[in-house]
């Protein structure tokens, strides 16, 4: 069996589950919508007032009305964009902050509701209203749908090899175009209409409409990973619209998918190099030797796995599949290497706990075989519309080639020429524009960028940084992906003092952890 390279199924950021707690003022129960000159068509939108109820933990929620199609409101059904928020714990409020954690796919909302200290500083949390939302196909808002709980476990995590195909061969191209098919086709029954137009593009017309009817004139706006993406394109449409922004573990807009799955692949390289590095460092390593020969060993797992996979008690079986989305899992963070060192400690003993533990966390499904959210379904959704799909075959074989030079544990034949397979069998395509963003006009931007990060490399915080004509670049040397949840009081003292001062930090200012 062929097993899928790092980059495979590189998301945004993971996000730990703190509850928020605390005395909050009284709840304002309805929001004051600013006045706004958009087209009459839009104006039912822009004007409608929202209606917060306590849903605990001194959070209050709402449901918030958008176009499904902003080009054309009149002619397509209405959808829903679910919203959380925390007051700001003090009166001297400074207005919403808008929070996304990446993905796409991922949750503002639980990200918010679930782990508002991770999201924001308690500073932040004094003089804004955090908000999170869950864009459009995400959660609990009008959400993509394609796969129940073992569909799913399937679609990510079985392969067309497991039927001992030969990579590249007829067959196995057959097998692994009728899965996508099938999940395509699963995606359209149950979500119709929905799937062509869950585009970024239609997220920032959403967070648009969003902040003016929560009251502000301006945008605040805190974006992690994809988050970022969001942001940065929400300054380029609305310049004037941008009051203080932060794009932490930023994407590079104008990037092919293929250019952001190299980028990625070898980001994740070096940072299982970096990993490796560390563990080798430490007594309880499983690995003896140098770098090279420790990625050698990573490689010689995977191949055992796929000749003799672990079987769960759950009755799932551990593949190479399973075990390098555990890797991928723990190269987010380097608070999660241990975990990683463990997980190989356990393979190497026949046991697959913590690796079904990391790929679980990973991609969001809990212990009882269920997805807790359609993270997933969503990403490829969102993916799908937002990137044009190479479909030339000559093209598609020299990436092949190139992402499998860019990966340290990957060897030729380990995968195949098909390209981006789900996206060639979605029932929609690509309408977008991959040039660059400027944000001629806006106000200050703060982009962050991390040297070690795997998800969102370095040098993307870098060409955002360029392309913005506003932007300051903020460096953290470090590993793991975006800075701010690191709690480096040089980072987080920089941008707490933009968000509630308004002092742009020095551009180019590095932060050494």
């Amino acid at each position: 069996m062929t097993r899928r390279l790092l980059s495979a199924l590189a998301a945004g950021a993971l996000v730990a589950t703190v509850a928020g707690c605390g005395m909050f003022p009284q709840p304002r129960t309805t929001s004051t919508p600013t006045a706004e000159q958009v087209p009459a068509a839009l104006a039912p939108y822009y004007t409608q007032v929202l209606v917060w109820s306590d849903c605990g933990d001194g959070m209050e929620c709402t449901t918030a009305r958008a176009p499904l199609d902003w080009s054309a409101p009149d002619e397509a059904d209405d959808i829903e964009l679910a919203l959380v928020r925390q007051p700001a714990t003090t009166g001297n409020l400074e207005g919403s902050l808008f929070v996304n954690p990446g993905g796409p796919g991922a949750s503002g909302y639980d990200f918010v509701k679930d782990s508002v200290d991770f999201a924001v500083s308690d500073d932040l949390q004094e003089r804004f209203d955090v908000v999170g939302w869950d864009p459009r196909g995400v959660g609990r808002s009008t959400a993509v749908d394609c796969y129940d709980g073992p569909e799913l476990d399937e679609f990510l995590f079985g392969n067309p090899a497991d039927a001992e195909l030969e990579v590249g061969s007829p067959e196995y191209v057959e097998a692994a175009t009728a899965d996508a098919r099938d999940f395509a086709a699963a995606c359209l029954e149950r979500s119709g209409d929905l799937l062509e137009f869950v585009d970024t593009e239609s997220t920032v017309s959403d967070l648009d409409m969003l902040r003016a009817i929560v009251g502000d004139p301006q945008l605040h706006y805190l974006g992690y990973s994809y988050g970022s993406d969001i942001g940065a394109r929400y300054a380029d449409r609305y310049p004037q619209k941008v009051g203080r922004v932060v794009l932490d573990g930023a994407t590079d807009s104008q990037l092919s998918s293929f250019d952001v799955s190299l980028a990625q692949t070898s980001a994740f390289g070096d940072a299982l190099r970096a990993y490796l590095t560390d563990c080798l460092d430490q007594s309880e390593c499983p690995f003896t030797s140098s770098v090279d020969d420790a990625i050698a060993e990573v490689r010689a797992v995977l191949e055992r796995l796929d000749d003799s996979p672990i079987r769960a008690p759950d009755g799932r079986a551990l593949t190479s599949s399973y075990m390098s989305t555990a890797i991928q899992s723990a190269l987010y963070d380097e608070a999660s290497w241990e975990y990683l060192t463990q997980a190989f400690t356990e393979v190497e003993a026949g046991q697959s706990e913590t690796a079904f533990l990391l790929a679980d966390f990973y991609v969001d499904r809990d212990e009882n075989g269920e997805y807790a959210s359609n993270m997933f379904e969503a990403f490829y959704a969102i993916n799908c519309v937002d990137y044009p799909v190479e479909r030339d075959p000559a093209v598609l074989a020299e990436q092949a080639e190139r992402l499998v030079e860019a990966d340290p544990i990957a060897e030729p034949g380990d995968l195949d020429t098909l390209g981006d397979v789900v996206c060639a069998e979605w029932p929609s395509s690509f309408r977008g524009d991959l040039g660059p963003v400027e944000g001629d006009g806006a106000a200050p931007i703060v982009v962050v960028g991390t040297t070690g990060d795997p998800a969102t490399p370095y040098e993307w915080a870098e060409a955002l940084s360029d392309q913005l004509e506003s932007a300051v670049l903020l460096t953290y040397v470090g590993e793991g992906h975006i800075a701010y949840d690191e709690n480096d009081p040089c980072i987080v003292g920089a941008v707490d003092a933009y968000f509630l001062e308004g002092t742009v930090p020095e551009d180019g200012l590095v932060c050494t952890g």
